[in-house]
């Protein structure tokens, strides 16, 4: 059946099926549902419309009780057309969001925080990719002297991606020298893409910087090949556990696609990479698209601002989930997150007296 062809009375129906089921895990009787939800209709009334549904594909017969169970056709017309999003409690809000305010600064403790509270508040899995820009752009250089002709690179990209390197160098250079070949770069290259820089180094470096100046367009040229930045997972242990599994084993295939670099990739490449910063997307089941996740729903959303750097975060569940609750909390803690992009990341480094 056309979604446009169920009645008033039909998606009301639906919408109480998934509802009871998701909050219970038993098949729903029409019984039940009169009774509960004191509707102005009889049971067989109510009994002849979840025959309508059954023969539309929305619900499904169980073999041992009267009552019916909502299939992934119905999680997906009551995720499009029939949920209520609920606002989540104003004391969690401000909760959670004080626990950012301390890691403003610190982008890995917010990659870390988001998806533990993700995990928490959905007692299911949840993954969370730290902010990177569509093109690398530099942001901060030091160099640190270590010992003898040793030198320690740390080369911070707009978005957070941090890369760093030991390097040995031709001869023994002071820690001034370095500060000081630093801070013409971070002045010259500063929110610069590869793209937009010349092979060769700027004509008034000297040998040391024309040297790290290289070696900043090698590790911005690796950076443009890699699609997400360090990934976070948290809540596996819940996914494990979760009764809405029928086999443990649906749960580990599921957990795989976000572990497994290439699978998670080539997921959010067709997903949630694509949408606008703050969409929600659900994918319900695989969508027939991926077998693994056959049993299994995605609360995807992306994060931060747009030219500047984003990120994925999102929820792994079984398919009969909480989605309201859900993709409230995906909502919020995404909103988080934008909002420190916005304040952090977008903030013009100042030079270094000292390293």
């Amino acid at each position: 059946m056309n979604d446009n062809l169920l009645t008033e009375r039909q998606k009301l129906i639906l919408g109480l099926i998934v509802q009871e089921y998701v909050e219970k895990g038993k098949p729903v009787s029409s019984t039940r549902l009169v009774e509960d939800y004191d509707l102005e209709m009889s049971s067989a009334t109510v009994r002849n419309e979840m025959v309508v549904l059954e023969e539309s594909s929305y619900l499904r017969k169980t073999h041992d009780t009267a009552g019916r169970e909502p299939t992934e056709d119905a999680y997906r017309f009551f995720v499009r057309e029939l949920m209520q999003r609920p606002q989540l409690p104003v004391s969690l809000r401000h909760t959670i969001s004080h626990q950012f305010y301390q890691a403003r600064y610190d982008t890995s403790q917010w990659m870390r925080l988001a998806a533990s509270v993700l995990a928490h508040q959905s007692n299911a899995a949840s993954i969370v990719t730290a902010p990177q820009s569509e093109q690398p752009r530099y942001k901060h250089l030091q160099l640190i002297s270590t010992t003898g002709r040793q030198v320690l690179m740390v080369l911070v990209m707009i978005g957070g991606r941090v890369s760093q390197q030991m390097l040995v160098l031709g001869e023994p250079v002071t820690q001034e020298q370095l500060t000081g070949t630093a801070n013409v770069l971070n002045r010259v290259l500063y929110g610069k893409e590869r793209r937009n820089l010349s092979l060769a180094p700027p004509v008034e470096m000297d040998a040391l910087g024309a040297e790290m100046y290289r070696l900043v367009l090698d590790e911005l040229t690796r950076a443009e090949s890699a699609l997400t930045g360090e990934v976070y997972h948290d809540g596996w242990t819940n996914m494990l556990a979760e009764p809405g599994f029928e086999e443990v084993e649906s749960a580990r295939r599921a957990l795989r696609v976000l572990e497994e670099r290439p699978r998670l990739e080539n997921l959010l490449s067709q997903t949630v990479m694509n949408t606008e910063v703050g969409g929600v997307q659900v994918l319900i089941g695989g969508e027939g698209n991926w077998e693994e996740l056959s049993h299994s729903s995605l609360v995807l959303a992306r994060y931060g601002v747009p030219e500047l750097a984003t990120g994925i975060l999102g929820v792994l569940g079984p398919i009969r989930m909480p989605y309201g609750h859900t993709i409230s909390m995906v909502n919020y803690i995404a909103g988080i997150l934008s909002n420190l992009v916005g304040e952090t990341m977008s903030e013009p480094p100042v030079e270094d007296g000292s390293n």
